[in-house]
C-alpha cells in the first residue's frame, strides 16, 4: 500500500513538472512550434514520461488550462466571499474586487490565445474549448450573482453576463498587456467591466 502511494505521487509529481514546463515552452515558443521534445527537456523528462501521462500537446494544454480554472476560480471565490464579508454595497467596488482576483497574465495569455487560434481550426477541439469556457462562466456567475443580490441588483441572464464578462476580460487584457502600467488602460478596464455588469443586471 506505501508502494502504492509513493508510486501514485510520483505520478503526480511527474505530472505537475510537465504542466509547469508547458506553460514555459508554449509561452516563449508558441503552440504551434512546440514539441514534446521541448517539453520534456523543460521538466528534466523522457517521451516516455510525457507519453505516461499525457496522449499529446493538446490534452496537455486541456490539462494545463483546467488547471489553471481551479487556481482562478478558488481566488474567485475567495474574492467574492471577501467582498461579502467586508459588506461591499456599490458595483463599482464589487468590480475591483473581482479584477484583483483574475489578473492579466501576459504568459497564459499568449499561450491561449495561440492555443484558440489552433481550435478554430479542429471542429472537435473547439467544441471542447467552449464547452470549458461555458464551465467557467457558470461557476463564476453565481458568485457574482449573489453578491449583486445583496447590492440590490438581480440577474436576468445568467449566461449573457458570463459570456459578456469573458468577452470583456479578453479584450481589455490585449490592451493592458499592450500598454503595462498605463493607469488610463486599467481604469478604463475597470469602467468597461462595471458598465457590462450594470447593462446585464437590474434593479430590484
Amino acid at each position: 500500500m506505501d508502494a502504492q502511494r509513493r508510486v501514485t505521487k510520483r505520478r503526480g509529481q511527474t505530472r505537475q513538472r510537465l504542466l509547469d514546463a508547458a506553460l514555459v515552452v508554449f509561452a516563449a515558443e508558441g503552440f504551434g512550434r512546440s514539441t514534446i521534445e521541448q517539453v520534456c527537456d523543460r521538466a528534466g523528462y523522457t517521451r516516455g514520461a510525457f507519453y505516461s501521462n499525457f496522449a499529446s500537446l493538446e490534452e496537455l494544454f486541456l490539462a494545463m488550462w483546467e488547471r489553471h480554472s481551479r487556481r482562478m476560480l478558488a481566488e474567485v471565490e475567495a474574492a467574492l466571499d471577501a467582498a461579502r464579508t467586508a459588506g461591499v454595497d456599490d458595483v463599482r467596488t464589487a468590480v475591483e474586487r473581482l479584477l484583483d482576483a483574475v489578473p492579466v497574465d501576459d504568459d497564459w495569455y499568449r499561450v491561449t490565445a495561440e492555443f484558440s487560434a489552433h481550435a478554430l481550426r479542429n471542429p472537435a477541439l473547439r467544441r471542447v474549448v467552449v464547452a470549458r469556457e461555458e464551465a467557467i462562466a457558470a461557476a463564476i456567475v453565481p458568485g457574482i450573482e449573489a453578491l449583486l443580490n445583496r447590492i440590490g441588483r438581480r440577474v436576468p441572464d445568467p449566461v449573457a453576463l458570463g459570456q459578456a464578462l469573458v468577452a470583456v476580460h479578453d479584450g481589455t487584457a490585449v490592451q493592458c498587456l499592450m500598454e503595462p502600467g498605463d493607469p488610463v488602460v486599467q481604469r478604463r478596464r475597470v469602467d468597461l467591466f462595471e458598465q457590462v455588469v450594470l447593462a446585464y443586471s437590474v434593479e430590484g
